[in-house]
């Protein structure tokens, strides 16, 4: 049996163990400056009209579906005003009178009103949306108007939240918003909404596999043209 002299051993098996505690110096960043922030007199969301009002000699006009006021993404209301904290939606959908108020109650009882207020970034309903009662025939023209919605397209800004207060106070209000509504949305900050566009903007800089999506749909890869329908060959398969 193959056995290692003591000094050896005594080297793999040191007799006192001497253990050196460090401590170093932790770095706190300095506590953000909200004084250049000013609350408004009324800091929570206004009631939004469930109809729009017409003149009295008007009738309310019908509309079609016209689809294309959700599709695609938002060119205009797209990034933060306040460049604070806001609710973002990642989809198309329409917003009916229901949301806005279930959006208000959630913020009115979870606002600290002495140093956070809210705003709106999006319209009250304004598009008609017809139905027919039920057991009807076909035919007869078109319905009476049902209710009124707002179309939403992917990248706008649903409603903002300012004041002197950090993201994680607001993180828990905004989620529970955007759960609840009918599209995908998600809560974000303006540092958030940065990182994502320069992620985003690094993938299709640093992409190795040139077969992406809009290569495929620009020169018609097997004809695959033929089974997308128009959203798909103008966004190339990215909003739907």
């Amino acid at each position: 049996m193959f056995s290692l002299p003591r000094a050896v051993l005594s080297y793999l098996r040191p007799e006192k163990i001497q253990i050196l505690y460090s401590a170093g110096i932790k770095y706190f960043p300095p506590p953000k400056n909200y004084d250049d922030i000013e609350i408004p007199e009324r800091p929570r969301l206004k009631m939004m009209d469930k109809v729009p009002l017409y003149p009295s000699n008007i009738k309310p006009p019908k509309m079609q579906k016209r689809l294309r006021y959700m599709r695609g993404p938002e060119t205009l209301h797209n990034t933060l005003q306040l460049k604070q904290y806001g609710v973002v939606a990642t989809g198309g959908g329409r917003l009916r009178h229901e949301h806005f108020e279930m959006i208000r109650l959630q913020v009115a009882r979870r606002l600290d009103m002495k140093r956070m207020f809210a705003i709106w970034r999006v319209e009250p309903p304004w598009q008609p949306v017809t139905k027919k009662g039920q057991g009807q025939r076909m035919g007869g023209g078109k319905g009476a108007i049902d209710h009124y919605c707002t179309p939403v397209k992917a990248g706008r800004i649903i409603f903002e939240i300012g004041g002197k207060c950090e993201y994680a106070e607001a993180y828990n209000m905004l989620r529970i918003i955007a759960e609840r509504l009918p599209f995908q949305a998600e809560p974000v900050s303006e540092e958030i909404m940065i990182k994502k566009a320069a992620e985003e903007q690094w993938r299709e800089e640093n992409n190795l596999n040139k077969f992406t999506m809009k290569y495929l749909i620009q020169n018609n890869i097997g004809g695959c043209c033929r089974h997308l329908s128009k959203s798909d060959q103008r966004w190339f398969g990215k909003y739907m």
